[in-house]
């Protein structure tokens, strides 16, 4: 496994970035060629060098006005871009074939046809590839792809700190970078110029960052993503509670300034109309930049990241072992619950914890199992009967106990993991019914069925109580 590491340019003249600015550009229009070309169906038989070797068979590359090896390894880094953006496709094809072909040998060779990228001539798979492959399009040009033998770092004997010599546009001149820390990058680079600042991106062996010092607990436990926190267990416990006030003040500033600036475009655009056109470019410079949000959301975004890796390493704490659902996968809600709700919503931060959950759990050791988490935050548990939700509580039909919704979805999920009815990948129709049907069963074996005063279970006298009994 491999760990990403980022170090950062200090004190980088403009003369300087000026020079990695316009190579990133001149690259980013050879990675859109790459994606203009062969980012579609017509790309599935062409590899990296195959692609190097007729652009510079026909000319081609003499138009690009950077070094060989920089469009090269831009070429590898597009086309391998294209490769995974296939592959996510073929996932979900994948899960597709599984969800709708009953026939076991159907399926094998259906899943042999996507893996060899012999699709193309099946009717099923192509129409399942036309619909989760949409055709890309680049939008990177920022980006400098730099080879390991390609740049040389050197320390200063005064301050320590290394700095990057990394090729430019001519032969044999070099850019040369100061960076922010006392180690040197290896293996292949990547430059990212944002906020007039180069960030060095490099990848090294996560196996020599383990925690060896911090080991995972001796537990099972659930887990429930949230809004207002990170993470609730099946013990009730809330991590990173601070979150959902982080994502709510973020979303309603951004609102409120995107809104300004779009009055400020709406003045420009007339100051355009009417032919003042000195007005309309004092706007667009000096009021519609884009250099200070940019830093307000890295700033945001790395708080975000801190909190919801600080409230993975408290479960990691206690538990060996953890039952999540699938943070990777996308829901739809057809729920109308306002703008405002819904734009605060988008903020999620789904992949970070996703992230999170792998990468600590594997640096220390614990291990994760993925569940369907359908249904989990609308079932009593311990009694698979459907309850009504309002808010943040969940009202069981039967006996009145009135849960916390994340605190019953996690002990959903955490039995969730040895439900063999319920698999992964199967359908949230199928898992509601299912539901339905051991409810009903549950009633059948009542004594007395009609009887209106006997509650179908008693969910708050288990073990684990409800988190909402002391409030009420």
């Amino acid at each position: 496994m491999k760990a990403t590491r980022i170090a950062y340019s200090k004190d980088l003249n403009t003369g300087k970035y000026a020079q990695l600015e316009e190579q990133a550009r001149r690259l980013g229009a050879v990675r859109s060629l790459v994606w203009r070309l062969y980012g579609s169906i017509s790309g599935l038989p062409w590899s990296d060098r195959q692609i190097r070797d007729v652009w510079i068979a026909d000319g081609t590359a003499q138009t690009f006005g950077v070094l060989a090896n920089a469009w090269k390894e831009t070429v590898r880094d597009a086309v391998a871009d294209i490769t995974a953006n296939r592959e996510a496709a073929k996932r979900k094809v994948k899960k597709a074939i599984f969800r709708h072909i009953a026939d076991e040998a159907e399926r094998k060779h259906l899943v042999t046809l996507l893996k060899r990228d012999q699709w193309v001539a099946d009717s099923y798979l192509s129409r399942q590839m036309r619909r989760h492959w949409k055709r890309g399009r680049n939008r990177t040009h920022n980006q400098i792809v730099v080879r390991s033998d390609q740049y040389k770092t050197f320390t200063l004997a005064d301050s320590g700190n290394v700095w990057l010599a990394v090729p430019g546009l001519e032969r044999r001149q070099l850019v040369r970078i100061p960076l922010n820390t006392t180690v040197s990058p290896t293996g292949t680079l990547r430059l990212i110029l944002r906020n007039r600042r180069a960030e060095v991106h490099y990848q090294i062996d996560a196996k020599g960052t383990k925690s060896s010092g911090r080991p995972c607990g001796d537990r099972e436990t659930g887990i429930d993503k949230g809004y207002s926190e990170v993470l609730t267990d099946s013990d009730g416990k809330r991590y990173g509670t601070q979150l959902g006030d982080l994502l709510t003040s973020e979303s309603d500033h951004r609102r409120t300034k995107n809104a300004r600036r779009a009055k400020l475009c709406a003045v420009a655009e007339r100051a355009e109309r009417r032919g003042d056109h000195a007005k309309a470019r004092r706007i667009r410079d000096h009021n519609l930049g884009t250099l200070k949000r940019d830093r307000r959301s890295t700033a945001w975004r790395c708080r975000v990241r801190d909190i919801t890796y600080r409230s993975v390493h408290a479960v990691v704490d206690k538990a060996g072992v953890i039952v999540a659902e699938d943070l990777t996968k996308t829901f739809s809600s057809r729920k109308k619950l306002g703008k405002n709700t819904h734009r605060r919503l988008a903020a999620w931060t789904k992949g970070v914890t996703a992230e999170a959950l792998q990468t600590v759990s594997d640096r220390r050791g614990s291990a994760v199992r993925l569940v369907n988490a359908a249904y989990t935050s609308q079932a009593v548990p311990f009694t698979d009967i459907l309850a009504v939700r309002k808010g943040d509580r969940l009202h069981c039909t039967e006996c009145g106990a009135v849960w916390q919704a994340d605190h019953a979805a996690a002990i959903n999920i955490l039995y969730r993991a040895s439900d063999s009815d319920i698999t992964l990948h199967t359908p949230h129709t199928r898992v509601k019914q299912i539901l339905r049907e051991r409810a009903d069963r549950q009633r059948s074996r009542l004594p007395d069925q009609d009887s209106s005063t006997r509650p179908l279970c008693r969910c708050g006298e288990r073990t684990i109580q409800p988190m909402l009994n002391s409030e009420q």
